[in-house]
């Protein structure tokens, strides 16, 4: 344990998870959002056999989409952060890809609320791929991996600022440690209507996983969160992005109805657990964000 939490405190800034208009009022965005199919323009439909989708626990009568017809449906812009504080010194180039400045975020979140965009939670998005249900114009979700605690002191207010909710993917070794969020906050933010989501125990690659690790890194972290939250934890962060076929059956019978990675390729067969995320780059100025929002669905 102690040596993955090295790993956890040290590495997440670098190693995380990868590679005009009128002003929209924030009272009225966050209480009548406008019910349309998303038109969001996708730029490129991956291919995908028709197969049918597992269905998940809440829609077992329900006939849901077929992967390929998911696939084929326009994506919705997923923005992954990590930490939201000043860089400094010791970050270095690829690190500083990870951290937003929090004035940087502010005026991010100002320019959604600006441009008319709507945040959504997993289960909107879940019921738009798998049964065609409408989502607001201008849909987006905000996703914040890895537990730093400016996720809840800096990324909170802003989004209560708006309206918005978020999906907050937590790792649990790190919960109480210095500079992460602790139960009580956890908690706060499941009770303020945003999402909690599972991100494993220390961050361990997926991809390594053997026997008994699908209990440590998975089943025994998502339990915790549930009880944390008094919630069903349905959704899961690969971290790093990375995954493997092989997680998916896992994730299937522990309950997860969607998993999300980055920027790679959904899989054909099974896409619900292959959503895809763009980290928001450190780097970006506003107007650089607004862009790979909309090149990158």
């Amino acid at each position: 344990m102690g040596r993955y939490f090295l790993f956890a405190a040290l590495g997440f800034s670098v190693f995380s998870c990868s590679p005009s208009e009128k002003k929209a009022d924030p009272k009225t965005q966050a209480s009548t959002p406008p019910v349309v199919a998303t038109s969001v323009q996708q730029k490129e439909t991956d291919s995908a056999p028709d197969s049918s989708l597992a269905q998940s626990s809440s829609d077992t009568n329900t006939e849901l989409a077929t992967a390929e017809t998911i696939l084929a449906r326009p994506q919705v812009p997923i923005l992954c952060y990590h930490q939201i504080r000043e860089w400094t010194s010791s970050d270095g180039k690829v690190g500083k890809d990870y951290i937003v400045k929090p004035n940087d975020f502010k005026a991010q979140m100002k320019m959604l609320a600006d441009s008319g965009y709507h945040t959504i939670l997993p289960d909107q998005l879940q019921a738009y791929l798998t049964k065609g249900t409408p989502l607001p114009s201008k849909p987006i979700m905000l996703t914040f991996d890895d537990t730093k605690l400016d996720q809840y002191t800096v990324a909170k207010p802003e989004l209560e600022k708006y309206g918005f909710k978020g999906v907050f993917f937590i790792m649990t070794v790190s919960i109480g440690r210095p500079n992460y969020m602790t139960k009580e906050q956890i908690k706060e933010l499941s009770d303020a209507g945003h999402v909690i989501g599972s991100h494993t125990y220390d961050h361990h690659n997926v991809k390594k996983y053997e026997g008994k690790d699908w209990i440590t890194q998975i089943e025994k972290p998502t339990k915790q969160l549930e009880a944390i939250t008094g919630k069903p934890i349905k959704y899961f962060a690969y971290p790093f992005g990375l995954w493997r076929p092989e997680a998916i059956p896992e994730l299937k019978k522990r309950g997860f109805a969607a998993a999300y990675i980055l920027a790679t390729k959904r899989d054909p067969n099974d896409p619900l657990y292959t959503i895809r995320r763009i980290i928001a780059s450190g780097y970006w100025s506003t107007k650089g964000l607004h862009n790979s929002i909309v090149n990158s669905f």
